[in-house]
């Protein structure tokens, strides 16, 4: 039986306080939990209903009620291309492991089950944003790097 199970709207609190240690880990980071309540509501809707987010978690072996890994991904559709031409791209966006249930391989374990979803859903490419501790696992998974430069805008 996997440890991986798909995160269910119980789990909201749980993905905002593991998506916070995430958050938090990354360079120029607020360090702030004040959007927690704002968002709690939304997430909680879109794991009850939405078939293009996916959560995927691990409970915490040692204490209970709480998670020890999450991935969180979704699939977008932007128009085809040679490498994928029916445009479902999936993209990942949130993988964090409690600090004290790391080197366990939660987070392989639940990459994996996100990979096999968006295969499900027929997403011809994956991407991520990797940071430098995780970028191993992402290349042992087989990602590899793009020179695309992404860009941002905050509205």
């Amino acid at each position: 039986m996997s440890l991986v199970r798909r995160a269910t709207p119980d789990d909201a609190a749980e993905l905002l306080r593991l998506r916070q240690v995430m958050i938090d880990a990354l360079p120029g980071s607020d360090f702030s939990a004040d959007w927690h309540a704002a968002s709690l509501p939304t997430l909680r809707d879109r794991l009850d209903a939405d078939d293009d987010f996916g959560a995927f978690v691990v409970d915490h072996p040692e204490r209970p009620g709480t998670l020890a890994a999450l991935v969180v991904g979704t699939v977008d559709y932007r128009i085809g291309k040679a490498e994928n031409p029916h445009g479902r791209v999936g993209f990942v966006f949130s993988v964090a492991t409690d600090p004290d249930a790391r080197r366990r391989g939660y987070a392989r374990a639940c990459m994996e089950e996100l990979l096999q979803w968006f295969r499900e859903r027929d997403a011809g490419q994956v991407l991520l944003t990797a940071s430098p501790d995780a970028e191993p696992l992402y290349a042992a998974l087989g990602f590899t790097r793009k020179p695309d430069p992404m860009m941002g805008l905050t509205l």
